[in-house]
């Protein structure tokens, strides 16, 4: 679901040459599988969907490759640092960038069925991570 909501914003602000997100699982449960149906429905209702979305295990070059590497929970957070090596400062808690949210956690939709409620917590924080972004490009 960030996956498409970064790519809805960044687009809209014309910045598609400047930021690349991705989108990284920390197990190969889904790995190759496209959103669940029910996130690409809250992703098609706000223009937010993009048909080449999938989902694909988190690997050691996207420590290398990416300057930001952000999960949604503390679960996910401590897998990717197991993995991390020398990249942990690169490592960030999502909602940790706006001070409102800082130190919540996302909980999976898959697992809450609280898909809307997720899209709102993912939507609040986009912007401030775009702030951190652009930061970096200028």
């Amino acid at each position: 679901m960030a996956e498409g909501l970064f790519r809805k914003r960044i687009k809209d602000l014309g910045l598609e040459n400047q930021i690349y997100v991705g989108s990284r699982a920390t197990s190969s449960w889904e790995v190759g599988n496209k959103p669940h149906p029910r996130t690409e429905a809250i992703l098609n209702k706000y223009d937010a969907y993009f048909h080449d979305m999938k989902s694909e295990k988190i690997k050691d070059e996207d420590f290398r490759e990416y300057d930001y590497i952000i999960g949604m929970d503390r679960e996910n957070i401590e897998n990717l640092k197991s993995i991390a090596g020398n990249n942990q400062h690169k490592i960030h808690l999502y909602l940790d960038v706006c001070n409102k949210v800082k130190g919540q956690e996302i909980d999976d939709p898959y697992y809450t069925h609280k898909y809307q409620e997720t899209y709102e917590l993912i939507s609040k924080s986009v912007d401030c991570w775009i702030e951190v972004f652009k930061k970096g490009i200028n």
